[in-house]
């Protein structure tokens, strides 16, 4: 069998936006993926889902799998004919140890490569505010284990040396040894008065910092209960204004939402709320299918250009229309004799990737208002095409009815409560982590309610608000027995998070 190889890549700080796209494009070719436990879950999602995932994640205190043991993996799957992507923390030769599984493959003949990442020294000193060097404050910086190996006797650094710099020291993993750190540089001659900061999970949404001086940062970090994964910094840059510090004054930094959207439409609420600093737990509560093909339907798609009006009521229904058309060999000449309108941007959206502008959408996205507002258009006694879930509801067809249109329904999918939810995230919500439940439609309430449970939900009554896209989205909350907290002016995700935003700013 030929051999496979290793890729030795970093997975940087942990906000999963600062993974290189060379991380990005060695994950997607990877067979298996060996990593550390601070690589974010946003980044493992990346991954092929025929990859084997294999955890070796190290918590502080304990041993999950040993450096040796480590090594053997890597070079038993390699040898096997796989292609190995070894994600680590940052970057692989900044305190990864990834020198050391670079030496093991060398020695077993095994080929590797290196694909350096954002070490946190950099990033999460950054994201805290704190530039590592500043013209006239430190033009140099320094990148220290603040916990060396407990088998050596004594250490090897030189704290006098370090205490003599000038310059910026920021330590890895130190935050347990924070006060045996500040003794020993101020015992080298560093003065307790210097600016020194921890911050603790760096660039992600569970980013806390502290700043004080060199000698009383230790209380103040226990005080604070800061834990691992943190870094210090220590010189005359941590005492810079507090005020670069703009990662920790997004307006919902250290909320966590909950986004209840279908898989494959949760990303971009998800990427605009953790912009502005939300920690997201996604939840879909529930998935649409397809349902499967039927002459009646077939007959539909046949005869589009006997409609006069095509009305799309979400992007979902514009995907599985088109995918439907190109099953039967359609494309869009189909559809010269209709005009389209649609519901909502995210339609208009779905259209426009399809070259379709659509000729009429509402002011306002809801089924009600595009009754009201296409009744001047020529709509009496035209043949209107309605491609929608199975269980969408009614009053669109009957307002449409009720001006005179000739309705057919076209139940393209099905929307069902999510069969396999994400455990932890399930385990998380149940549990009330989440500050604020984000709902899109009715479905994903009912969805919510069926997953979490009526008794966990009761628990929930005072831990957690719940934000609504819209009216009829709100209606569906208030039956299912739960409070409107925050209710969107556009009914759209953008507005969503509007509102979401003006809640947190509130409270």
């Amino acid at each position: 069998m030929p051999i496979g190889r290793v890729i030795l890549a970093g997975a940087g700080p942990g906000d999963p936006r600062l993974i290189t796209t060379g991380a990005l494009d060695a994950l997607a070719s990877a067979e298996v993926v060996v990593y550390d436990r601070l690589v974010s879950p946003a980044i493992l999602a990346k991954a092929p889902e025929r990859a084997e995932m294999i955890d070796v994640g190290k918590v502080p205190g304990s041993q999950k799998a040993t450096q040796a043991l480590i090594n053997e993996v890597l070079i038993a799957k390699a040898k096997a004919g796989k292609v190995v992507v070894r994600l680590k923390g940052g970057d692989p030769y900044v305190f990864g140890r990834g020198g050391e599984e670079a030496l093991a493959l060398l020695d077993a003949g095994v080929p590797f490569e290196v694909i350096p990442g954002v070490t946190a020294g950099v990033a999460v000193s950054a994201s805290a505010g704190i530039p590592v060097t500043h013209r006239g404050l430190a033009s140099c910086v320094t990148f220290i284990t603040g916990h060396e190996d407990p088998t050596k006797p004594e250490s090897d650094l030189n704290y006098s040396a370090l205490a003599a710099t000038g310059g910026t020291l920021v330590f890895y993993m130190g935050v347990r040894q924070l006060g045996s750190i500040a003794s020993r540089l101020m015992a080298a001659g560093l003065s307790g008065e210097t600016p020194a900061a921890c911050i603790q999970s760096g660039t992600t949404p569970s980013q806390r910092s502290i700043r004080e001086t060199l000698a009383d940062l230790a209380q103040k970090a226990a005080d604070a209960h800061m834990e691992p994964p943190a870094i210090t910094v220590v010189g005359a840059v941590a005492g810079l204004p507090g005020a670069l510090n703009v990662f920790e004054a997004r307006p919902l930094f250290g909320r966590r939402i909950v986004n209840t959207r279908p898989e494959g439409q949760a990303v971009a609420l998800a990427e605009s709320l953790g912009e502005l600093g939300a920690e997201v737990i996604s939840l879909p509560t529930i998935e649409t299918r397809r349902l499967p093909r039927s002459a009646e339907a077939d007959g539909v798609f046949q005869s589009l250009g006997r409609y006069h009006w095509l009305i799309f009521t979400s992007p979902t229904a514009v995907e599985f229309f088109f995918e439907r058309m190109a099953e039967l060999s359609l494309d869009a000449r189909a559809l010269q004799t209709a005009r389209v309108a649609c519901i909502g941007p995210a339609t208009s959206d779905a259209l426009s990737k399809r070259s379709i502008l659509p000729d009429f959408r509402p002011a306002h996205f809801d089924g009600e208002s595009l009754v009201q507002e296409i009744a001047p258009c020529d709509i009496r006694g035209r043949k209107v095409l309605l491609p929608r879930s199975d269980i969408a509801r009614k009053e669109l067809r009957e307002g449409l009815e009720r001006l005179g249109a000739e309705v057919t329904d076209l139940a393209l999918y099905r929307t069902i409560t999510h069969a396999e939810p994400p455990a932890e995230a399930l385990r998380r919500v149940r549990r009330g982590d989440g500050d604020i439940v984000t709902f899109t439609s009715s479905s994903t309430v009912e969805g919510f309610v069926e997953i979490v449970g009526r008794e966990a939900l009761d628990g929930l009554k005072d831990k957690v608000s719940y934000a609504s896209i819209g009216p009829v989205t709100s209606a569906t909350m208030r039956l299912l027995g739960l409070d409107v907290s925050v209710e969107a002016k556009e009914h759209t995700a953008a507005g969503l998070v509007q509102a979401i935003v003006d809640f947190a700013a509130r409270r």
